[in-house]
């Protein structure tokens, strides 16, 4: 793997687990029980100049990073609802990219998205730890990419996505060395 490739995938590619094994279910529960807080204490020193440098060449910002992140996961938080509560729901995609672009990713305190994190995960795990084996298994398609996805695997790859973007921003503080 080029020094790219390990900038842009620091924990590798998503690859699908056992998504079966309760133990592994649990493990990725509790990546989102604690994943707001782990962020929030990385970048807590953060200057202004730190949260607007990128964490690879090409690549978003720290600012933009964290503002994605809420994003994303409130997306997601939403995809599992629907799930849930419709019986193999259509999602509605968006453009990840041109949304980090946006003047509240780009310019605005990280402060408002780490609150949307806490309060998003919070309620994420709650749902989470109160799922049956059965719940898990609901479904929701993706029209883009023509995929159901089950909650089990959605979940895995939600914990992988919490720990990508972690070390995006681990290994910039590691490479500058704030």
């Amino acid at each position: 793997m080029d020094n790219l490739e390990k900038k842009k995938f620091p924990i590798g590619e998503f690859k699908e687990k056992n998504t079966q094994c309760d133990i592994e279910l649990d493990s990725h529960i509790k990546v989102i029980k604690n994943f707001p807080e782990k962020l929030k204490k990385l970048i807590e020193d953060f200057s202004d100049q730190q949260l607007d440098t990128p964490y690879r060449e090409g690549g978003w910002t720290v600012r933009q990073l964290v503002n994605h992140l809420a994003d994303s996961h409130a997306n997601s938080f939403i995809r599992f609802k629907l799930a849930l509560t419709e019986n193999n729901p259509t999602i509605k995609p968006y453009d990840e990219a041109r949304w980090a672009e946006l003047q509240d990713s780009v310019d605005m305190s990280v402060k408002p998205a780490i609150r949307m994190l806490k309060g998003i995960h919070q309620r994420w795990y709650h749902l989470l730890k109160t799922l049956t084996n059965k719940q898990f298994e609901r479904t929701f398609r993706h029209p883009e990419k023509e995929i159901d996805y089950n909650l089990r695997y959605y979940l895995a790859l939600y914990a992988w996505h919490c720990n990508h973007h972690f070390a995006h921003i681990e290994n910039l503080k590691l490479e500058k060395g704030w």
